[in-house]
């Protein structure tokens, strides 16, 4: 018996698999190792695969038959928000198609659980400071429709053949679990941050007039290890049995960091003394993004357990201890 992780090699999706096989879980990865390494799922077995791509169907039936998987946790998914504006096809191709490969081999294998990888970006732009689980989802990006479309498949799934699923829509993600496991890539706020600064370059903040008490926008942060535990409540809940009534949950604090405030907090971790660079704002960013976490917590039993100063901190250790990350200071 074991669980799939579809993208288990990535940021996310290798915490996730270290705190299953360090509770003593069977693991298969499918990754196509796009953004991450095989070194960072020691221990799994890794089936090396674009989700998407052309008889991927037949390769994730063999592959959950083999190995006697009994639930799936999918991750697999483009998330560049600007790269899905400039190629909505193939985001869709991607990440929709991706997840119906999926889908369709969990059903011919007769595996009847998923948690699904869902985001924040599914409500756009809402209307209000903190956002619910049932208010209307109107994604502003070819990403957050997707993402939107996934649960709408997994619904459609379940009603037609059983499947047991749960979709996270965590908020922004940051900071490491471990050293050997920190963001690879450059496309969040603190590892872009800490990038400008090994580069000896002043970090960016896109707009500072926006209706916030520094004018800068405002976001949920929440660690990666307490999102990778969030999915393992998801996955406990659904292999105890428990209802699920309700299926998606937001994954953050309930609280709000401001842009100036989480690039003040990377500078002090850093003791690089750089004034920002203030730039005009970015097309379609919402002046605030607070996910209500109460759902999550009655249904689940979860609650985030590190604030923003651990997130920096673990950032920027892990940062360091990279070899193949250039020196800050």
């Amino acid at each position: 018996m074991s669980i799939l992780v579809a993208g288990g090699a990535g940021y996310i999706g290798a915490h996730v698999v270290r705190l299953l096989l360090e509770r003593g879980e069977e693991v298969v990865v499918v990754d196509d190792l796009s953004y991450g390494t095989a070194e960072r799922v020691s221990g799994a077995t890794l089936v090396e695969l674009d989700v998407a791509s052309g008889g991927a169907v037949k390769v994730l039936t063999a592959a959950m038959e083999r190995h006697g998987v009994t639930a799936v946790i999918h991750f697999a998914a483009r998330k560049q928000v600007g790269e899905s504006v400039e190629r909505p096809a193939w985001y869709y191709e991607q990440n929709v198609g991706g997840l119906a490969a999926m889908l369709l081999a969990m059903e011919a294998a007769g595996v009847d659980q998923m948690i699904f990888s869902s985001s924040a970006a599914v409500y756009g732009m809402p209307p209000v400071e903190v956002v619910p689980e049932d208010i209307d989802c109107r994604p502003i990006n070819p990403y957050g429709e997707t993402k939107l479309i996934g649960e709408w498949m997994m619904a459609d799934c379940e009603r037609a053949w059983g499947l047991r699923w749960a979709g996270l829509r965590y908020f922004n993600v940051a900071g490491a679990g471990w050293d050997d496991l920190g963001d690879m890539a450059t496309l969040n706020l603190i590892p872009m941050v800490l990038d400008r600064l090994a580069r000896g370059e002043t970090p960016k903040i896109f707009g500072t007039d926006y209706p916030t008490p520094d004018g800068t926008c405002v976001r949920d942060y929440i660690h990666v290890h307490d999102l990778a535990v969030a999915h393992i409540a998801a996955l406990d809940h659904l292999a105890g049995g428990g209802s699920m009534s309700e299926h998606v949950f937001n994954v953050g604090t309930g609280t709000g960091s401001s842009v100036r405030e989480v690039v003040s907090k990377v500078l002090a971790a850093t003791g690089v003394d750089r004034a920002p660079e203030e730039l005009a704002r970015r097309a379609g960013d919402p002046p605030q993004l607070i996910g209500d976490a109460t759902r999550i917590g009655r249904v689940l039993g979860w609650r985030a357990e590190h604030d923003l100063d651990d997130i920096v901190a673990s950032a920027v250790s892990a940062w360091r201890a990279d070899p193949n990350r250039p020196a800050i200071g």
